[in-house]
């Protein structure tokens, strides 16, 4: 049998336990604390607030590792919220696409990880953080599989807060009309941003039947429940000829007490004596 990274498709005997991904998922989030006070700068929030997802998607789903990164049937993965990385960075290390020892640099001088994604980081498809192009990447990317014949499905991680950008909504209509059943979108919906809570800068809902009216088939789910998320993206796709959206709802800071659901933490380093506390329950977790 070949060793999990090797081959592009998924055996499903080789599929992670809900155990192991809890597992990677504390490692993420100790990585990311420790990336983030080392440096002095980050965004650390919405980070914590992807970790389940992205753990999911990187162990247990997609068909994408270091020894296929280039193979033209890979899936792809898009970070739209690119300005939340960290977590990103962590898992790619752990994976094995860039040496770990690169995330203690991480948004120093001349440092391989910049506070944005780019495709110069090995495992990284483009350069993100600029709000609201990634699902038009992603529609791009999807399109133009379908008309290689190619079987790679495309997924696309956005936040909640991103969806008030016009560009999001041109892409999703898009989407639909050219009937990409094999384009993700996944919504960090943590219900705040960097100025507050997302209904009271720019109310979005009902995000489900937003989508579903330009053509999307929806489900939602909790985005830090392993079993909730594997069963939702397990369904994939929710319906030949139409994208799939999965709206994830989750918490900002979701890991660290005093960080969770407090949108002041969106782009703020812990002091010393914050960092210490998160470090304590970090280490009390028990997966």
């Amino acid at each position: 049998m070949m060793p999990e990274d090797e081959g592009l498709s998924a055996n499903p005997a080789q599929r992670k336990s809900s155990q192991f991904l809890e597992q990677k998922a504390l490692h993420v989030r100790k990585e990311l604390l420790n990336m983030i006070y080392r440096s002095g700068t980050g965004h650390i929030g919405g980070a914590l607030s992807t970790v389940d997802l992205l753990v999911t998607l990187f162990y247990d789903v997609l068909k994408f590792s270091p020894q296929n990164c280039d193979s033209p049937d890979r899936d792809r993965f898009i970070l739209s919220k690119g300005h939340s990385c960290e977590a990103y960075y962590a898992i790619l290390a752990d994976r094995g696409f860039f040496p770990k020892i690169e995330l203690e640099g991480f948004c120093k001088f001349d440092s391989l990880l910049l506070g944005h994604p780019h495709p110069k980081i090995p495992g990284v498809e483009i350069a993100t953080g600029s709000l609201g192009h990634g699902l038009s990447v992603a529609a791009g990317m999807a399109l133009a599989g379908k008309m290689d014949g190619r079987s790679y499905r495309v997924f696309c991680l956005t936040g909640d807060g991103e969806l008030t950008e016009g560009s999001l909504w041109e892409a999703a209509m898009a989407a639909a009309h050219y009937r990409l059943d094999n384009l993700v979108c996944i919504i960090d919906c943590n219900g705040l941003q960097i100025s507050g809570p997302t209904r009271t800068i720019m109310d979005t809902e009902p995000l489900a039947e937003k989508w579903r009216s330009f053509g999307w088939r929806v489900r939602e789910t909790d985005g830090h429940s392993f079993p909730e998320i594997r069963k939702s993206l397990a369904l994939l796709p929710y319906e030949k000829g139409h994208p799939s959206l999965l709206i994830a709802h989750t918490v900002k800071g979701k890991g660290i007490s005093f960080m969770e659901g407090d949108s002041g933490w969106h782009h703020r380093v812990p002091k010393e004596t914050e960092y210490n506390q998160a470090v304590s329950e970090l280490n009390k977790m028990r997966v």
